[in-house]
């Protein structure tokens, strides 16, 4: 019976054209996909900052953070809200669901915002709203600005009105943010002794400045031929302007600001410094957008930093600071590597199997086809060339392959059995069709539960499997219209009986002879071998079950990415000058390492961050993270902070630690804060972390201005001059703009420091009392001192205290402790929460095994439909899968949850990645096995043969198949 394969054998041509159109439109597509690190996952959050200078944590969640809460949660896809009070600053952050639509959500949530907008305290600044994706939290390269003649402030204009223009310009940036500079600002440094001689409040001080720095737009005149733009001088522009203009005027004396305080060009903020190499220095992320090339985007950013290096001011030098498309291209080399190797080996092998040059090259084309035409599936679906579509591109070299080794193989046992090339070529294809299509319809179906999965599971392996599927698809095609027609033009008959072709044929044919022997022994046999197999199926299924208890389980293996982060904790009374001066010694603790390229830190009061990038793979010999516990270790010995050194995750999405465990009630945060450290006290006694800290501290000091309502009555005062006062004084607020060469800066007047050391200094300020003269603040105010919590947490709008560390453990455990311990002591009201990686492992983790069922179930529905029968994929399924997984099973169980033991080196634990695994395992097993029985049945049932030389028939195909196979995959 004809088939179309005849179409494409006796019509070369066609059958080269259609692999033509196959490479083109992959090497069109090779062109413009996009390069990232992982696929593109819509994992965004909205982050809500609102800025209200000068007040307390209480403040500012009663009058910000609550009630932009309440009208937040009322928008559509939120999955979780959390929200930081601190002083002056409320942080409100709302994680999306996954795939929802950002800008959708932004646009609610900034409609939502407007709406409560009176509601907020006018001295508030307006909150500020943006989208942070969950692959741009760090971004793809930091640019380090270093100088030893320009002060901070001066390097940080220059960036903003040279250097961030340009970069923000190359295609493909999406923004560049400096990072620790200090923008210039206008500084009022009031002196309250001069004040108070002088009888001015600071409250005056803030009036004139309002007053006297105006922005005037005056306008136009319109004469009948004329007309004439108007300006008005009445705003200012130098510190001597500023320290001319007049506060009071008495008795004719002009009192100015110059008189009572110091007036300097300074910058907005003096809490923050920035090392490089142990070098002051300011940063500038370089973020790129979504769609973008990002190893090509940041090229264009070399590119363009080295002609800004030539324009840089004398003293200032330019540095990358970190880039991590470097990671990305160093892993992208890796794998094409890998894919390289592959390939050479899959084409000795196959030479070794087939035994002939010439029947070696129909394979061999039909691989950078299928591979290449695969890049144009992935063009159209609109997937990236990252990690896991290059996996899938070297899982396929062995699969893609395959379907041409059938059709040779098929073609020669013909011409062994006395055919011409070309009828050989058109039965042996005739032959294949269907076993071909289903061939590609089993392993097309084993993924399609991956790529229909939700969750973040589906996001990342949606392109690894669609990707491997149209490889196989394509391979299909090529061995259904190139391969029948190459062999019918190269293989040749005296070949496949002579030389090292017929000498492979021999030898082969004495295994089988062997094989058949033995096989003929164990069809004999069968009760052992149904014992045997209950008993690995069951030790099997027992191993799986028992992997979370004794082996390890977590989201995704760490990688070494060439990057140890550290994140710093300080005491709440810190300030940044004592900080730094830790933070220094943790730098060195950096630099000691010998692999260590630059070390990079951002420290603050009471915080920071900092990090090591080492140098790249080919350089150093030792992993990553053989280092981070040597780096720890140093890093605890150094006093007056604390420092956990981590690797970055995997997976985007992430927290900065792997294990967030929020407890949370609407109780006070002191008493949610008794429970955590109970449970935390309890995990660390029984070395469940290698490192944890609570994010609720109650340490911060805090001294409150007690006034006495009955003095301040009695005085003729009131207490919405006095807070002005007190404000004005001490708040650090801006009061407006002033003009430097086209962009505006801030004016902020605030007593000096060395006036506000300590709370005690305080009472010296004085306030306007009865007929405008001052009062020194002692009067009608005490100082309390108390402690307070550093910041107020809540999740769910409920008050909120997080547990966060690495573990000593798997992540699955270190979780399952603190599951088990919490409801044991948690009261009614308290509810257990998860961020980052624990939430994603939480959501994840248990979404494997209906996928792991489906896609049997599917292969069985594709085998039943490729047999006509519901028992024989049955028993395939049922002889094949519980054998397959028992040997990729012990590999994880074997995978010790802590501590270094021998099975570290060729053990996994249970992940995302080993889970398609195993998915991917079922499918190859059914796709050889089910191809090995469909051609015994198509092979031997047709002459009558009974059930056991079927299935020897079946022995004998599958076991020249794998042997390839296991030498491809070594």
């Amino acid at each position: 019976m004809k088939s179309f394969t005849d179409l494409f054998i006796k019509r070369p041509v066609l059958a080269m054209v259609v692999s033509f159109v196959i490479l083109i439109a992959g090497l069109q597509a090779m062109k413009t996909i996009n390069v990232r690190q992982y696929p593109r996952s819509d994992i965004a959050s909205i982050q809500i900052t609102t800025v209200y200078v000068g007040a307390d944590a209480e403040l500012v969640r009663g009058f910000i953070t609550t009630p932009l809460e309440r009208a937040i949660a009322a928008a559509d896809g939120i999955d979780y809200i959390q929200s930081t009070s601190q002083q002056s600053l409320s942080t409100i952050t709302a994680r999306l669901k996954l795939n929802y639509d950002a800008n959708k959500a932004l646009s609610d949530i900034s409609s939502k915002v407007d709406a409560i907008r009176r509601d907020l305290p006018p001295e508030s600044e307006i909150p500020v709203i943006a989208i942070q994706p969950a692959d741009s939290q760090i971004a793809s390269a930091y640019l380090s600005f270093t100088s030893n003649i320009l002060e901070p402030n001066q390097v940080t204009d220059f960036l903003v009105r040279l250097v961030q223009p340009r970069l923000t310009a190359v295609g493909g940036v999406q923004k560049a943010d400096i990072l620790g500079g200090r923008t210039f600002a206008m500084r009022i440094w009031m002196k309250p002794e001069r004040m108070a001689a002088l009888n001015i409040s600071p409250a005056d001080v803030r009036t004139a400045l309002s007053k006297n720095n105006f922005l005037a737009a005056v306008g136009s005149t319109k004469g009948s031929l004329l007309q004439v733009n108007l300006t008005a001088n009445t705003d200012l522009h130098t510190a001597d302007q500023f320290k001319q203009l007049v506060v009071k005027q008495d008795k004719g004396t002009l009192v100015r600001i110059g008189d009572i305080a110091d007036v300097v060009l300074g910058a907005e903020d003096y809490n923050t410094e920035v090392r490089f190499s142990g070098q002051k220095a300011v940063f500038m992320g370089i973020y790129v957008l979504p769609n973008a090339n990002s190893i090509d985007v940041i090229k264009r950013v070399r590119t363009e930093l080295e002609q800004i290096k030539k324009e840089l001011p004398s003293g200032m030098q330019a540095e990358i600071a970190y880039d991590a498309t470097a990671y990305i291209n160093d892993a992208i080399h890796e794998v094409v590597k890998t894919l390289i190797d592959t390939l050479l080996i899959v084409m000795v092998v196959i030479f070794l199997f087939l035994g002939s040059f010439r029947s070696v090259i129909v394979p061999v084309v039909a691989i950078p086809i299928s591979l290449i035409g695969a890049m144009f599936l992935m063009q159209m679906f609109g997937f990236s060339l990252n990690l896991l579509t290059l996996l899938a591109i070297v899982l396929s070299v062995g699969l893609v392959v395959d379907d041409a080794i059938v059709v040779v193989e098929n073609v020669e046992r013909h011409m062994r059995e006395g055919m011409s090339r070309m009828n050989a070529a058109l039965k042996g294809a005739r032959e294949l069709v269907g076993p071909i299509v289903a061939m590609t319809l089993t392993l097309a179906t084993v993924y399609t539960p991956i790529a229909l999965q939700g969750g973040l599971t589906g996001a990342l392996f949606r392109e690894f499997a669609l990707t491997l599927a149209g490889a196989v698809f394509i391979s299909g095609v090529v061995a259904l219209t190139l391969s029948p027609m190459m062999s019918a033009h190269l293989l040749r008959a005296e070949h496949v009986d002579h030389g090292f072709s017929g000498w492979v044929n021999r030898t082969f044919d004495r295994f089988r002879d062997w094989y058949g022997s033995h096989l003929d022994r164990t069809l004999n046999a069968r009760p052992a071998v149904y014992l045997v197999w209950a008993g690995v199926s069951a030790l099997a299924l027992f191993m799986f079950i028992m992997i979370p208890t004794f082996a390890s389980k977590e989201l995704a293996p760490t990688e070494d990415q060439g990057v140890i982060f550290g994140i710093v904790t300080a005491p709440a009374n810190a300030t940044i000058d004592d900080t730094i001066r830790y933070a220094d010694a943790a730098e060195k603790v950096f630099l000691d390492i010998p692999d260590t390229r630059f070390t990079f830190q951002i420290t603050f009061p009471d915080n920071g961050f900092g990090g090591m990038v080492l140098k790249p793979w080919g350089v150093r010999k030792t992993p990553t993270a053989d280092y981070l516990p040597v780096v720890q270790h140093k890093l605890g010995d150094i006093p007056g902070i604390q420092m956990f050194p981590v690797m970055p995750s995997a997976l985007p999405g992430s927290d900065s630690f792997p294990i967030s465990f929020v407890i949370a009630s609407t109780a006070d945060p002191e008493r949610i804060l008794e429970f955590a450290q109970q449970l935390y006290g309890k995990a660390m006694q029984a070395h469940v972390f290698r490192f944890a800290d609570i994010d609720t501290k109650i340490d911060q000091p805090q001294a409150e201005i007690d006034f006495d309502h009955d003095k301040v009555a009695a005085l003729g005062l009131d207490m919405q001059q006095v807070g002005a006062d007190l404000t004005a004084a001490i708040g650090g607020n801006y009061v407006n703009r002033f003009n430097i060469a086209g962009r505006s800066y801030k004016v902020i007047p605030q007593i000096k420091r060395i006036d506000r050391l300590n709370p005690q200094q305080l009472e010296n300020i004085y306030v306007t009392g009865p007929n405008n003269k001052l009062i020194p603040l002692s009067t009608v105010a005490t100082i309390k001192h108390n402690t307070v919590a550093r910041s107020l947490n809540r999740m769910q709008q409920l008050n909120a205290v997080t547990i966060s560390g690495v573990p000593a453990r798997s992540i699955d455990a270190a979780l399952k402790f603190l599951e088990d311990e919490a409801r044991k002591m948690l009261p009614k009201g308290y509810v257990i929460d998860y961020t980052g990686e624990s939430r994603q492992l939480r959501t994840e983790g248990d979404k494997f095994v209906p996928v792991f069922v489906l896609s049997i179930v599917l292969i069985f529905l594709v085998l039943a439909a490729q047999f006509n029968s519901f028992r024989d994929p049955f028993i395939v399924l049922l002889g094949s899968v519980p054998l397959a997984l028992f040997g990729a099973v012990i590999f994880m169980f074997l995978k010790m949850p802590f501590g270094n033991f021998f099975t570290n080196g060729w053990t996994t634990s249970l992940n995302i990645y080993s889970q398609v695994g195993l998915v991917t395992l079922v499918g190859l097993v059914s796709y050889y096995l089910g191809d090995a029985v469909a051609n015994a049945i198509a092979t031997y049932s047709l002459i009558g043969a009974g059930v056991a030389v079927v299935l020897a028939a079946a022995g004998f195909f599958v076991v020249r198949r794998l042997e390839r196979r296991i030498v491809e995959e070594e």
